[in-house]
């Protein structure tokens, strides 16, 4: 076993640790995005939980620490077009004003990119 510091994540243990949680993230969002698509609806567990993941992600490649692999850039931004295409159907039967469904868009938009943007920085999906 390796140790190279004296913080929480600064061992093969956390690492391999942080990489089964980060692992689980992405399994939930890929097994959601290939599921059926009603459960990515914008009122539905899965259409909360997979933006939520995408930004826990985000927080863990944040903060530098050795374990986390992210998909591909390409994986990501198809991810992306999956959710925002549910979304875009059926977000107005919930009946949100438009500022809201602006706002929202944009924020659903930038998580996507901004992890897809991680994922290119760690050379299309290493382990950073």
């Amino acid at each position: 076993m390796g140790t190279w510091g004296a913080g929480n994540f600064d061992s093969d243990t956390a690492a391999d640790h942080l990489g089964a949680l980060a692992d689980r993230l992405v399994s939930e969002v890929t097994e959601a995005m290939a599921g059926d698509p009603v459960e990515l609806e914008p009122d539905e567990y899965w259409g909360t939980s997979v933006p939520c993941n995408l930004e826990l992600l985000l927080l863990l490649v944040r903060q530098g620490w050795v374990g986390v692999t992210l998909p591909s850039p390409e994986v990501i931004r198809d991810w992306r077009e999956v959710f925002l295409g549910v979304w875009e159907r059926t977000i107005d039967e919930l009946g949100p004003d438009t500022a809201y469904k602006d706002e929202r868009r944009g924020v659903l938009r930038e998580t996507f990119e901004r992890l897809a943007e991680a994922s290119e920085g760690a050379k299309g999906g290493a382990s950073l």
